[in-house]
């Protein structure tokens, strides 16, 4: 990690975040607000941010957004670009958790899932791409979880959506590299906030009411982190002149992962044999 200026970034740069009304997004925003940034935050009630407009002025756009729309997303790009002549720093934040097994979620739900976590932040993406790459650069920030990377019994649908978020993001990372516009993915583990994450539970079937007393009987509640201890790795993101592709927010997530990987490399490795038969070597 660096503490030096990004190419092609000066002190005061202009920021888009989306989901920016509640959660990280919003310690975020104050965080970019404090040290003289601009920053235009888009959520779905942009009532919001009245707070903000008061104190912030010029410096702060509220935007009224739906990211599953794609047109209004491009449209609410080109107001932000035009409203502070640039664009610097892209964090895609909005986002919702469907918990449920598998076999008890909704077509509705995963499809709202995956239009707001993954096509939401696709269609930021591309409607910012053009501005930064014309800026000669530029951050995008996307807002994954611990459960992009782990998947457990009842958060398929949200993990899912967060998986295809990760792919997608490592791609582009390769994509737009040349351009100078660098992607990080971070993936925060809990944080207490001032407005919860939005949750919705499905409807549950008899046939897994004993793994979820197994499992509640196993899985202890753990103490929810400060989210104003993000600002600093968020502002460092944006500021270093290489970020990493992926970062955690929160300590305990990079023995939980070492663990998962060992395993799948064992299997891996276990199973080599017929690997290599498949081939037909």
């Amino acid at each position: 990690m660096t503490d030096q200026p990004a190419a092609g970034l000066g002190r005061q740069r202009v920021w888009f975040v989306s989901g920016a009304s509640r959660g990280l997004a919003r310690e975020w925003v104050s965080a970019a607000l404090e040290r003289g940034d601009s920053v235009a935050g888009a959520a779905r009630d942009d009532a919001l941010f009245a707070e903000l407009n008061e104190e912030y002025g010029e410096r702060f756009l509220a935007v009224r957004l739906d990211v599953t729309d794609r047109k209004a997303v491009f449209d609410a790009v080109q107001r932000v670009h035009e409203h502070f002549g640039g664009l610097d720093v892209v964090v895609n934040s909005a986002g919702w958790v469907l918990t449920g097994m598998l076999e008890e979620l909704t077509e509705q739900d995963v499809r709202e899932e995956f239009d707001t976590n993954c096509f939401g932040a696709l269609w930021v993406t591309q409607a910012a791409l053009p501005f930064l790459r014309a800026r000669g650069g530029g951050r995008i920030v996307q807002v994954s979880s611990v459960a992009g990377v782990l998947a457990s019994p009842g958060m398929g649908g949200y993990s899912a959506s967060k998986w295809a978020l990760e792919a997608m993001s490592e791609a582009l990372a390769g994509e737009v590299r040349d351009d100078g516009i660098r992607v990080t993915i971070v993936e925060p583990s809990g944080y207490a906030t001032s407005s919860s994450t939005l949750w919705r539970d499905s409807a549950r079937l008899s046939a897994y009411d004993g793994l979820r007393a197994r499992r509640a009987a196993t899985s202890g509640v753990g103490t929810l982190k400060d989210a104003t201890a993000t600002r600093a790795a968020i502002l460092a993101i944006v500021d270093a002149e290489d970020p990493p592709l992926r970062l955690f927010l929160g300590s305990g997530q990079l023995e939980r992962v070492e663990q998962v990987y060992a395993e799948r490399l064992d299997t891996w490795r276990a199973w080599s044999a017929v690997s290599v038969e498949a081939s037909g070597a």
